[in-house]
């Protein structure tokens, strides 16, 4: 036994600031995660619009399509605020527009009312994502001035993805163990997110605000950037497909109705990507996009080829390999802009690459969704699958170069 007079000395606490701004940056990751798990709670649920309010597949392309219109208009518009306005100022009501978006889809289920729900939620994302990740950027930085910027790179993305793993799950289970499956999802999601509201208000600012307020201006598109937005473009847009149309080729071509199901393979693709930038942070950022744009090519080809075997273990197959190559190409993109922006412009800088990316989860899946409608399923998915190898050799090869 120790006496008194032998015990070892206590460690001194970290520095009151030091610590603050380590709990802050987890603070913001989980918030980060919560909003964009929000984000894709419809996945699992588009089945049971369909069959209960009458939906059309373009009924659910649009719906996301209006979600993916205001990330585009957000990040255009207010993607770049937080450099000027701190990081705190703009994080904090996106993650009260989501809350806003949570309970009004709790109103109704008309198409009208999801359509404008859908547009809210996409307004707080495209404010969200770039500033959650130049927050959490800063934070790491002011809580371990000694270490690389890798550890804030892999939660970022981490969070990033794993949110929208754990969104369709979790959707899909209450939906199908719950009581109104419409409805107790959201009500869930409202609680988180103000919850989040609440801790974020209380994180450390990382920008020195201008005591006088800047001239407005919208965001800006930098050329030096355009390689790093088609990388993101080219993942998301794999990932749209997985939010949107992917859980009607489950539930129709592959006769698997089970909403649960549903929810796991949308989480399975992003979970997925997740686990492959865990797997690949040690590596060169070169590395990781060449490994994304193989892996996404041989993941899209491979659940084609399951949908036209009519086979779900194929086609889940492909979903995971797809959906490791879409992590590895946009942890690889972020990472790239990163690198390059300066402090100053780094939210701005991230904004246009997320822009990119949005446009990516937008303009593929509508295209799906439309050609859906004059060919038969199986047909479709080749074509976007085609085009999206296509797209997403000619980015990689950008960024190499790059």
């Amino acid at each position: 036994m120790t006496s008194v007079l032998t015990r070892p000395a206590r460690p001194a606490p970290a520095a009151p600031s030091t610590s603050r701004h380590e709990r802050g940056f987890w603070t913001v990751a989980a918030a980060f995660a919560v909003s964009l798990a929000f984000t894709v709670v419809p996945t699992p649920l588009w089945a049971i619009y369909q069959r209960h309010d009458g939906y059309s597949t373009i009924d659910v392309t649009v719906a996301f399509a209006a979600y993916a219109f205001g990330v585009i208009v957000s990040l255009f518009l207010a993607g770049h605020l937080s450099d000027l306005w701190g990081r705190r100022r703009v994080l904090l009501p996106a993650i009260l527009l989501e809350a806003a978006a949570a309970a009004l889809f709790l109103t109704s289920t008309s198409l009208g009312v999801v359509v404008a729900a859908r547009v809210l939620s996409g307004l707080g994302v495209g404010m969200l994502t770039a500033t959650a990740t130049a927050h959490l950027s800063e934070l790491h930085a002011a809580a371990r001035p000694s270490a690389g910027r890798a550890r804030a790179d892999l939660v970022a993305t981490v969070a990033n993805l794993g949110g929208f793993a754990a969104g369709p799950l979790l959707a899909g289970l209450l939906a199908q163990f719950g009581p109104a499956p419409l409805r107790t999802s959201y009500a869930v999601f409202l609680v988180l997110l103000l919850a989040a509201a609440a801790v974020v208000a209380r994180v450390p600012e990382t920008v020195s605000v201008a005591p006088r307020p800047r001239r407005y201006r919208p965001q800006r598109i930098s050329p030096r950037y355009l390689a790093a937005g088609g990388g993101a473009f080219a993942a998301l847009s794999v990932l749209g497909l997985f939010t949107s149309l992917a859980p009607a080729f489950v539930a129709g071509t592959l006769h698997h109705p089970s909403r649960a199901l549903a929810g796991l393979v949308a989480a399975m693709v992003f979970a997925s990507g997740a686990a492959t930038q865990i797997l690949l942070r040690r590596e060169p950022v070169r590395r990781q996009v060449a490994g994304g744009v193989v892996l996404m090519a041989a993941g899209l080809l491979t659940l084609t080829a399951g949908v036209w075997a009519a086979s779900l273990p194929v086609f889940l197959l492909g979903g995971a390999v797809a959906g490791g190559g879409a992590g590895a190409l946009l942890k690889g993109a972020v990472s790239t802009v990163v690198d390059l922006a300066s402090p100053a412009t780094r939210g701005e800088a991230l904004a246009a690459v997320f822009l990119g990316g949005y446009l990516g989860l937008a303009v593929p899946v509508l295209g799906l969704g439309v050609a859906t409608q004059f060919l038969p399923a199986r047909v479709a998915l080749l074509g976007f699958a085609t085009v999206t190898v296509l797209v997403t050799a000619l980015a990689g090869h950008r960024l190499l170069r790059r």
